[in-house]
């Protein structure tokens, strides 16, 4: 199994992505840590792991809190001997075009994206210098290499979580740690099913239709199903990605290419 008695934590435990790689990583063997601001989304998706035979543990985490994420992997040392793996997945978006809209605003959005992903990055740190090895992936998205208003300050925030990234990875590699990106595209889940119901009411246009318009742009022909993407984030948080740092893995079926 991929994660064989590994310890990971995913940060932004939630319906799509982050349930997807918790539910895989734990089959995969992982020792599975979720946390994010929802209880009631953590304690169903531990219940969910566990009644399948897995071992999870979640704890309420706001990463724009510091103190939050040093408690989240506190727990996890303290339960279960240290860290393996992380996973940055906690978002916040926004739907402000730039003109007229407050900094206040894109304070907001980059206290969880940016900050937030680096503040629970560093919590990190120690336990996997301990270990003498970690993986570290910060969950990205293709808004910014392909612009969608009004996605500007999370767009703007992927982007500087981005460079802060390969940054840490550089710092981190002699302690045999690998820090990298996964650039996600539009993922099969209920996110993406959310904003289908959404364009097709404000375009007047029926759900299929809005799909295949998206489809028609994606290499592969299709939204990428869910489970797929989480396994392409998953790769990056293990020893599969031994020789991987400091890069960016686009997923997205093929849809925005760099």
């Amino acid at each position: 199994m991929l994660f064989k008695d590994k310890v990971v934590i995913i940060a932004g435990y939630g319906p799509g992505l982050g349930h997807d790689m918790a539910v895989i990583a734990a089959k995969e063997g992982a020792k599975v840590a979720i946390g994010a601001r929802s209880e009631a989304n953590l304690e169903a998706g531990a219940k969910e792991i566990f009644d399948a035979g897995g071992e999870v543990m979640w704890k309420r985490t706001d990463i724009s809190n510091n103190d939050d994420c040093l408690a989240l992997v506190a727990a996890v040392v303290d339960r279960w001997g240290g860290v393996d793996a992380l996973v940055n997945n906690a978002m916040a978006g926004n739907a402000d075009m730039i003109e007229g809209v407050t900094m206040d605003v894109w304070r907001k959005v980059f206290d969880v994206n940016l900050f937030g992903t680096m503040q629970m990055a560093q919590a990190c740190i120690a336990p996997m210098k301990a270990k003498g090895e970690g993986y570290i992936v910060n969950v990205s998205s293709m808004a910014h290499r392909k612009p969608l208003p009004p996605l500007a300050a999370y767009s703007a925030s992927k982007a500087g979580m981005e460079g802060a990234t390969r940054y840490l990875a550089k710092e981190l590699g002699t302690y045999g740690i690998r820090v990298n990106t996964a650039r996600m595209g539009y993922i099969g889940g209920p996110t993406v099913d959310q904003t289908i119901v959404h364009w097709a009411a404000q375009q007047g246009k029926t759900l299929e239709e809005v799909e295949q318009s998206i489809a028609s742009d994606i290499s592969i022909g299709k939204i990428p199903p869910g489970p797929d993407c989480a396994r392409g984030v998953l790769m990056l948080a293990s020893p599969w990605a031994a020789a991987i740092s400091g890069a960016i893995l686009d997923i997205n079926g093929g849809d925005a290419m760099p």
